[in-house]
This record gives C-alpha cells, structure tokens and sequence, in this order.
C-alpha cells in the first residue's frame, strides 16, 4: 500500500483518484462522532497548526491507502468516564462504515491508538481539589 494518490476508477470520460488526505479527513471526523472520544491526538505538528487557527481535521489520523483498500491508525483522547475498549470498538465501526460508504474503498483495518484520557471539566477537578483542602 502506498500513501500517494492511486489511481482509484476509470470512467468512460475519465478517472476518479481519492487523495489520502481525503481519506485522512474522513477518519477524523468519523472518530471524534463517537461518544466519548474527548479530542485526536496528533503530536507537535497537530497542536502547533491549532495554536495558529487552523484546525487540522486530519489529527491523529495515518492511513496507508492502496488501489482498493485501505488501512487506518487513529490517535485519541478519550473522556474520563467510558470503557475504553467500547469507544475503541466504536471508533473502529464508524471510521470503517463511513470510509466504505463515502469512498468504495475496503477497508482492512481501523487500529486505534489511546493516549491519554480527559476529565470532562477542569473547574469540577479544581472544585474538588479546593473542597479536599477545606476538611482537616
């Protein structure tokens, strides 16, 4: 498999090619649908992007895209709170339903890669860390 634009369908008047950024993009919005998935988790590039105002929609995301199939890695956070197996599960249905459905592509594998887990509100954590020190 390769990561470059394949060539994906000949028509009567011409050839249809997906980018894998395409395909990248799919993924992550298909990831952060799932209940429970807090944010992607992309590194230094992912984060330096956003602090400049652009949202990268490919966070986190790696595909490996062949000429009709594809396989994806996705990096998540997940919120505190939720079997991580579920969402795993989860994640790896709705990226592979909605990849198939929106490109023909096969997809082989959804592997999904949980980095961290979040805490739904940061005031609650420190509301909880102010009413401990209160009782002595």
């Amino acid at each position: 498999m390769s990561t470059l634009p394949t060539e994906f369908e000949r028509t009567d008047i011409g050839e249809i090619q997906i980018a894998p950024e395409v395909i990248e993009v799919i993924a992550g919005l298909a990831t952060v649908e799932v209940k429970g998935v807090a944010g992607m988790s992309g590194g230094f590039a992912g984060g330096f992007a956003e602090l400049l105002g652009r949202k990268n929609l490919s966070k986190g995301v790696k595909v490996e895209v062949g000429q009709r199939e594809a396989a994806v890695d996705v990096s998540v956070i997940i919120e505190y709170g939720y079997r991580l197996p579920q969402v795993a599960t989860e994640i790896q249905q709705n990226v592979k339903r909605s990849i198939e459905n929106m490109t023909g592509l096969n997809v082989n594998e959804v592997n999904v890669h949980i980095h961290d887990v979040q805490f739904k509100s940061a005031e609650k954590v420190e509301e909880i860390d102010l009413n401990t020190q209160r009782v002595k």
